[in-house]
């Protein structure tokens, strides 16, 4: 079974009630089982919600300020360390520039590294290291000034 093949069965099962597929192809044995998780969010300081402007920027925040949101590209799980011994990529406060690893989320054993989209400074994390994530979860927001 081809990579291609499990990404997009793994897409269809994302947009469905389906939390588990066996597939037998040519001799390949395929099992994919999906946990629904809740994600907890952080109440928002904001009098107004932020509102989403193209690009992932988000506006509206205390001092004005555009903030760029970093989302999840896959299903995994959120490791904000290269290993458990490591102290993390970023936290808020850290200059990032335009393609530094932020995290890694892990899916089907592999490790994917997270990178910054723009040049700024992190101002929120909002994972916690080892939680799971879906695909276009947000991970982070960035200032861009």
């Amino acid at each position: 079974m081809e990579l291609d093949e499990i990404k997009n069965l793994i897409e269809l099962l994302q947009d469905s009630d389906i939390t588990e597929l066996q597939i037998e192809k040519e001799g390949s044995k395929l099992k994919i089982k999906r946990e629904k998780f809740m994600t907890a969010f952080e109440p928002s300081t904001h009098v107004s919600k932020p509102a989403a402007e193209p690009g992932g920027k988000m506006a509206g925040s205390v001092e004005d300020q555009a903030l760029v949101m970093i989302n999840s590209p896959i299903v995994g799980i959120y490791f904000s360390a290269q290993s458990p011994e490591s102290p993390p990529f970023v936290t808020v406060g850290t200059k990032v520039t335009k393609g530094q690893v932020l995290c890694i989320v892990e899916a089907m054993k592999l490790m994917n590294e997270i990178e910054s989209d723009t040049d700024g400074t992190i101002a929120k994390v909002l994972v916690e290291n080892g939680h799971p994530v879906e695909y276009g979860e947000p991970l982070f927001l960035i200032d861009p000034s």
